[in-house]
């Protein structure tokens, strides 16, 4: 066992992220079923749905599961209230300052995980009380840091300052992405573009279709002004660097978004007009396969990477 592993209680120090229109309770309770830590994504449901969600994750698996929460959602008291009603033992808060419900959720025998993309705010979630950190590096797929902090350069970063356990996330699909990222400091991995492609993720299959088919430099962080989001290159992408070209204001960029993007895209199926979150590592992606199958092809070959690294000689 190792600290990420005893916090959860589970066999794999891996972590399914809470994505929007990607993680509902087929995927978190499947992930979870298989020894990693499933994570049901609130921030694209309203809050009776992610009560279904977390009732229906509760009867698929005995084993441990969380939920995200991203704290800007506009229902989030009623999102913590159904979360304590339920009985849900872990939490991993983004998008917001951790003092905010950190100490509720923790009153509650809540574990508590909040997800970071600088030292600084490591320090800050540490200091609100929580658990544990994930730290992102800008390579993730969906809303992401301002600073492009590399996944590579930031783990080890933030390992220096904190003391409680550190997850890394962003650029990981792969056992020997995972070793990597547990050489620099981490104490386990945050995965979240493969468990997209997944039978279980609720993504519609035409975006489950294009991430296998994701080429190095087919993403790009975008909407910085308004909230940096790495998605794959399409029309909607297309239009919205010409719109870039005439120095649109915040304003202008806030129109042509619109409402439910993301919705339209990974949940719908629209290609062409929708946003299509993904991280760059989806060009390592070359198949739909069951989540159970991905935690195996991460496990195995981190320990099979694990060997070759002690064949190095210098």
């Amino acid at each position: 066992m190792n600290r990420i592993t005893e916090l959860f209680k589970i066999k794999y120090p891996v972590i399914q992220a809470g994505m929007i229109w990607n993680s509902g309770y087929k995927l978190a309770s499947a992930v979870s079923n298989a020894g990693g830590l499933g994570i049901i994504g609130a921030g694209s449901m309203y809050p009776e749905v992610l009560r279904e969600h977390i009732q229906k994750c509760k009867k698929a698996t005995t084993k441990p599961f969380g939920v995200n929460v991203p704290m800007l959602y506009p229902n989030v008291e009623e999102i913590m209230k159904i979360i304590v009603d339920e009985g849900v033992k872990i939490v991993f808060t983004s998008a917001g300052n951790p003092k905010t419900w950190t100490s509720f959720l923790k009153e509650n025998g809540i574990t508590v995980v909040h997800v970071v993309s600088s030292s600084v705010f490591a320090l800050k979630a540490e200091a609100a009380g929580v658990d544990a950190v994930v730290a992102e590096g800008f390579e993730a797929g969906g809303h992401n840091g301002r600073d492009e902090t590399t996944t590579f350069t930031l783990i080890p970063m933030v390992k220096e300052h904190i003391k409680i356990p550190l997850i890394a996330a962003g650029g990981i699909a792969t056992g020997r992405g995972m070793l990597a990222a547990m050489v620099l400091g981490a104490d386990g991995v945050q995965v979240g573009s493969r468990f997209a492609a997944s039978v279980e993720s609720s993504a519609h299959e035409n975006f489950k279709n294009t991430i296998i088919k994701v080429k190095e430099g087919d993403t790009q962080l975008t909407l910085k002004e308004l909230a940096p989001v790495r998605l794959i290159k399409n029309k909607f992408y297309d239009d919205l660097q010409q719109l870039y070209a005439k120095c649109p204001t915040t304003e202008e960029l806030s129109q042509f978004l619109g409402r439910a993007r993301a919705k339209r895209g990974m949940f719908e199926g629209d290609l062409i007009e929708g946003e299509l979150e993904v991280g760059q590592v989806a060009g390592l992606i070359h198949e739909i396969i069951p989540a159970a199958d991905i935690l195996f092809e991460i496990i195995t070959d981190f320990e099979n990477a694990r060997k070759e690294v002690t064949k190095f000689d210098f």
